[in-house]
């Protein structure tokens, strides 16, 4: 009888991970580079439950000389003396940072632990000279030169995105203590530093100018996550439950994972990354979840997005720098770098000639995800549950082709949004009429570039394509007429299906669907 797997849902130590027989998709070649490459300060920026945690984990137990660990894993041929190495980890993720006292609670704990494990007797400083003295006095007891591994480093700095005092104290206290990598140097055999963000004009490594960025070469593309070799190797028994349980094919099993979450690249020849909290959940449990927003800061996000009034529909599929991607400014941060860093945008693909960086969602998810946190930042609804029964009547609508019924629920839908989040110019109107259309899973595109010009908003079902434009204080009249006189849909018209045009306007009194014209090809 085939032994059942054991999935680790949210267990981040690869000695339990090793030691009770769970599911390890080996990542440890990765060690094994980084020694060769006589690495001494590494940076690692990852989105949330990406596996990082785990891979400093697999780290410290390899340092640590736990060669038992490793046995039939890619690291165990590498020409290792496996002597035990004292090992300072660091980890950030306990904490809370809304207060300011969450850091020093932290630092005390951890330094008085490892202060007790070195025989440190006459404690006292800061707490930047204290981790200067356990690290010599590590290095001195042990004979060997001590590793630091930092988990989410910049986790204190990311929840106080819109507190700047609290950013500005944050960024001091840890510069203090970090800047011991440095001054500290002929102590340390190697610095790993992991987080979601690297930090541009405030940075906590101001002093650490040779720190190495691996974030996005393709020699450690892979190193979190899953790829889909990874995938087929070490998850087939899960992937053949699934289809099981769903009644489908494993071509079909495989096409939804897939789907919905695949598709993270983190560099210009990168593999497609799946998430692996998400797809170890569902093969865990044998059913799609969508569990995202556990993960991705997203009121941190929407928040964001809201207060610099990004636009949406441009930033969904864009083209960028790498120096727009690497650096993220606490004080006014740029809507790329974050939703890029934060995992809601991902690289899909590199164009050498221009030098840019394609973004785009990773798979329907965060697209699910994101819609959902950032719809109420722009439509908050005054109805409680009937939003619910609006939506699926529009889109059902849409599927039928009634355009008309359609319109009606999405204005009942906007004459249910509050007050105060009301559509206050015309990209907010935009932004929350794209969301609204592509939240609801209905084949959404949004500037579609035509010889004559860009369709506002073109919506595909199996039998129709809808090609609309949205006026701010203008008239449905004038909408439709730019559709005809442009000639917007020519570029469907050997699809095969049925064309729809909708002009739309909304008007600033009424803060509202003013009306709508409908015209059928």
């Amino acid at each position: 009888m085939e032994q059942t797997l054991a999935y680790p849902i949210g267990l981040q130590d690869f000695r339990t991970l090793r030691e009770e027989d769970y599911v390890y998709v080996d990542k440890t070649r990765y060690i094994a580079k980084l020694i060769r490459n006589k690495s001494r300060y590494c940076f690692l920026a990852r989105p949330r439950r990406f596996g990082k945690s785990l891979f400093l984990s697999t780290i410290q137990c390899f340092f640590e000389g736990r060669r038992e660990l490793f046995k039939g894993l890619d690291v165990e041929t590498l020409d290792w003396d496996w002597q035990p190495y004292p090992v300072l980890r660091l980890d950030l993720n306990p904490e809370e940072y809304n207060e300011r006292g969450g850091l020093d609670i932290l630092y005390n704990d951890t330094f008085q632990k490892w202060e007790e494990e070195y025989g440190i007797v006459d404690i006292g400083g800061s707490f930047s000279s204290r981790f200067r003295k356990i690290i010599e006095t590590a290095h001195k007891k042990t004979g060997r030169q001590v590793v630091i591994l930092v988990d989410e480093y910049d986790k204190p700095l990311v929840e106080n995105i819109h507190n700047k005092e609290n950013v500005e104290h944050y960024r001091s206290a840890l510069s203090a203590v970090y800047s011991n990598f440095k001054s500290s140097a002929e102590h340390i055999r190697l610095v790993f530093l992991t987080g979601v963000s690297r930090f541009g004009k405030l940075s906590v490594f101001s002093d650490l100018n040779n720190i190495d960025d691996i974030s996005f070469t393709d020699e450690y593309a892979d190193i979190c996550g899953i790829t889909q070799q990874e995938m087929l190797d070490n998850l087939q028994q899960g992937i053949s439950k699934f289809a099981a349980v769903s009644d489908i094919s494993i071509e079909s099993a495989l096409r939804q994972l897939k789907k919905n979450y695949d598709g993270y690249r983190f560099s210009e020849n990168g593999s497609d990354i799946y998430n692996p909290w998400s797809l170890l959940y569902v093969l865990r449990y044998s059913r799609i979840e969508n569990k995202w927003n556990d993960t991705g800061l997203p009121k941190i996000v929407a928040k964001t997005l809201k207060r610099v009034n990004a636009d949406l529909e441009s930033m969904f599929d864009t083209y960028c720098t790498l120096d727009d991607l690497k650096g993220l400014d606490l004080i006014t941060p740029q809507p790329l770098a974050l939703l890029y860093q934060t995992g809601y945008l991902t690289i899909k693909s590199y164009n050498s000639k221009i030098r840019r960086y394609r973004l785009g969602i990773p798979n329907e998810e965060v697209k699910k995800g994101l819609f959902n946190v950032l719809l109420p930042y722009y439509m908050q609804s005054r109805f409680g549950e009937e939003p619910k029964k609006l939506v699926g009547d529009m889109v059902m609508y849409f599927i039928l082709g009634d355009a008309d019924k359609a319109m009606k629920c999405m204005q009942a839908y906007f004459a249910g949004v509050h007050f105060k989040m009301k559509m206050d110019n015309e990209n907010n109107f935009h932004n929350a009429f794209f969301l609204l259309m592509d939240l609801v899973g209905l084949e959404t595109e949004t500037e579609s570039a035509t010889s004559d010009g860009s369709i506002d908003i073109t919506v595909r079902t199996d039998d129709y394509i809808y090609v609309i434009e949205l006026k701010y204080d203008g008239t449905a009249e004038q909408a439709l007429r730019q559709i005809e006189e442009k000639r917007y849909d020519r570029k469907y018209h050997m699809d095969g299906r049925q064309i729809i045009r909708i002009g739309v306007n909304f008007s600033s009194e009424t803060r509202c669907i003013e009306d709508w014209k409908i015209q059928r090809q």
